[in-house]
């Protein structure tokens, strides 16, 4: 057993322990108690290694300085730095081995995110494989105390970057950098609301002239927005005779039409578009881990005919949405290359600048719209699940209210 002791004039911590029938202190160096809390919780893990025989105590060694270094120190002599794995070191092994594709570009940049976030509570030359679940716990609480947009971190963008730090710990374990399992076990992290259900412009403008609501509040309901049929419709028109890239239309069109996501609507090539049968083959990034796979959607007769027109005009390529000229870019094209995420994002956002359509949040707006309007229509859930992919059960929450005529049925089954 051991605890803290603080210095009631320097306020410098110490570790106190008894061993061998004495009581050894050994300080911490600080006088940060979630500091000398960390080095406790790491202190007493490691007695208890020496207690069962799984780490050797040296002879000839200062036992306190031996635990508090997590046994890297053998008499006067510490470890090489070299073989000491920082935060940043484990951060740059695990990028450079998966910018090979086997993770998507978007998903690899989210994680470098994340792990810049950890790399600003932990420090870069952080010993990860010291690393406890108080520092865990202080790296969630750091961060939740943050806002973004008006708003405190969403306690999911939390989680996610524990898991990007986990996922890095694990690599680390198979390459034989790091033993032991991850201490990601009984973190607290605040509670979380669930998202609104997907509602119609005309609801949300009714709850918003209600008033009463802050803008943070106001923004959250407008990431709820889902379009109907006609309003669709309206979208698709206005972007057709805007005067926006040539590849946008068709683009808008496959996505409010199929559900597909914008990086799976850039993956495609013009090959995977089969207007004989009037399907399109969608390439996944996330549906089985480490492997890719592929959906196959059917086309409305609209959308085949948008595609006819649009590959009648296509610049060339293999790609099915490029362009042949770049607009307000520093790239210069000599050939015609495929749409890069971030100028389907601007050139979608700056055809909708100024108008009605301008507070939808991007591309993923047409997703929810489409498994809505699928879900209004009556189409079996299994079907909409189909055609999305990837579906999870807190996005089908979201919509279910929109099925009406199965909650009827189901209702009616058991009162008649």
């Amino acid at each position: 057993m051991a605890w803290l002791e603080e210095h009631p004039s320097s306020g410098h911590f110490k570790i106190c322990f008894r061993w061998g029938g004495k009581k050894l202190k050994k300080t911490v160096k600080t006088t940060d108690r979630r500091a000398a809390e960390a080095a406790l919780a790491r202190f007493e893990e490691n007695l208890q290694l020496v207690e069962r025989g799984r780490l050797e105590l040296p002879q000839n060694t200062d036992i306190a300085a031996f635990l508090l270094s997590d046994g890297k120190l053998n008499g006067q002599s510490a470890a090489a730095p070299s073989q000491i794995l920082t935060l940043s070191g484990l951060r740059d092994g695990y990028i450079e081995v998966h910018s090979n594709g086997a993770l998507e570009k978007n998903s690899l940049a989210t994680i470098c995110i994340h792990l810049r976030h950890l790399l600003a509570t932990l420090g870069s030359s952080f010993r990860i494989g010291s690393v406890t679940a108080s520092d865990l716990q202080g790296h969630i609480d750091r961060r939740a105390r943050k806002r973004y947009r008006g708003r405190p971190l969403s306690p999911a963008t939390l989680r996610k970057e524990i898991a990007s730090l986990r996922a890095c710990w694990n690599w680390g374990v198979q390459a034989g950098r790091l033993q032991g399992v991850f201490p990601g076990r009984g973190l607290k992290y605040p509670k979380t609301d669930e998202k609104p259900p997907f509602q119609t412009r005309p609801e949300i403008e009714r709850r918003i002239a209600r008033g009463g609501l802050s803008a943070v509040e106001v923004r959250l309901l407008w990431e709820s927005l889902f379009l109907t049929r006609p309003e669709i419709e309206q979208l698709l028109r206005y972007v057709r005779d805007s005067q926006a890239q040539p590849f946008l239309f068709p683009m808008v069109c496959l996505a409010a039409h199929t559900g597909a996501r914008r990086s799976e609507l850039l993956r495609l090539r013009v090959d995977d578009v089969d207007l004989n049968s009037g399907t399109v083959l969608l390439h996944e990034m996330k549906r089985a881990r480490g492997r890719r796979t592929s959906r196959r959607v059917p086309m409305s007769g609209f959308v085949q005919t948008v595609l006819r027109e649009w590959l009648a005009a296509h610049p060339g390529g293999q790609f099915l949405f490029c362009q042949a000229a770049v607009v307000r870019s520093k790239t210069h094209r000599e050939i015609p290359i495929a749409v890069t995420h971030d100028e389907a994002h601007d050139h979608f956002k700056r055809a909708l600048a100024g108008t009605a359509w301008a507070v939808m949040r991007g591309w993923h707006v047409l997703r929810h719209s489409f498994a809505s309007n699928c879900a209004a229509a009556g189409v079996d859930q299994r079907v909409i699940n189909e055609w999305m992919g990837h579906q999870t059960e807190e996005m089908v929450r979201r919509y279910r209210h929109l099925l009406p005529d199965q909650q009827r049925k189901a209702i009616d089954m058991v009162f008649g």
